[in-house]
């Protein structure tokens, strides 16, 4: 679906669009495990800004566990997190939700679907895929694929305006993780799901600033200018004058 196409669609389903991202232990280094420890999950509503967090550590405090012993309950606190996200899911069907590359059983919704399934033995509530949106992909199919460098989500931030409060990189997830630090974990997360939204708000505005920009980008960026439009429409009231000249003079 081109660009266009695909902001019009979601601007149709803004109150049911939610924005969502999670954290996770290393990709790559898994603890013995077949898939990576989910951390947190944030999502955000678009309309009313309303954030729901579903987090190791605040499972943890209403278990009354004590943060040094998450780690030794870590499956039966991932497993409640899982079972209250995918609660969620199911009671809000018509929900769409926007991501950043959750689009594979490495990092995305089938990872989830996969961890809840692997601890609790249940099969989750499954997402349709006309639901999912990759704001990255969106953002890809406007500005070029080329458009920033990698890693685009970093360095999409630094182009337009800053560095959000609590992002961490990637590599720094895997030492927080590796700490127990899954209050930053969740504060990351948070930060990367309010930065969807700016993007997307600048996204609708045309508005995202990037590094290099694809030929068609700049041919309808150009003559979407208004001293472009002018000139056209003053060379269109030309044309026509000078046609009508050369009618009347027949």
């Amino acid at each position: 679906m081109k660009y266009k196409e695909k902001i019009e669609e979601l601007k149709k389903y803004e109150n049911l669009l939610y924005f969502i991202h999670y954290s996770c232990e290393n990709l790559y280094d898994c603890n013995d495990t077949l898939t990576p420890r989910i951390t947190s999950i944030a999502i955000l509503h678009y309309e009313s800004s309303t954030m729901k967090s579903f987090s190791i550590h605040l499972v943890a405090e209403v278990k009354k566990i004590d943060k040094n012993d998450i780690l030794k309950k870590y499956d039966e606190l991932e497993m409640i997190m899982l079972e209250k996200f995918f609660d969620f899911v199911s009671n809000n069907s018509q929900v769409n939700w926007v991501h950043w590359n959750m689009s594979n059983i490495i990092f995305g919704f089938e990872t989830l679907i996969h961890r809840h399934e692997v601890l609790s033995g249940k099969i989750a509530p499954s997402i349709p895929d006309s639901k999912k949106h990759n704001l990255s992909l969106i953002v890809q199919s406007k500005y070029g694929k080329n458009c920033v460098d990698s890693p685009k989500m970093k360095n999409l931030m630094f182009l337009n305006d800053e560095i959000p409060r609590g992002f961490l990189e990637g590599k720094d997830e895997v030492i927080a993780f590796k700490e127990q630090r899954y209050g930053d974990l969740h504060k990351s997360t948070t930060a990367k799901v309010y930065w969807f939204k700016d993007i997307y708000n600048k996204l609708k505005n045309g508005k995202v600033i990037v590094k290099n920009s694809n030929w068609k980008y700049k041919v309808n960026t150009f003559f979407d200018w208004p001293v472009t439009k002018f000139v056209t429409f003053i060379g269109t009231i030309v044309g026509a004058i000078i046609g009508i000249i050369q009618y009347s003079m027949c």
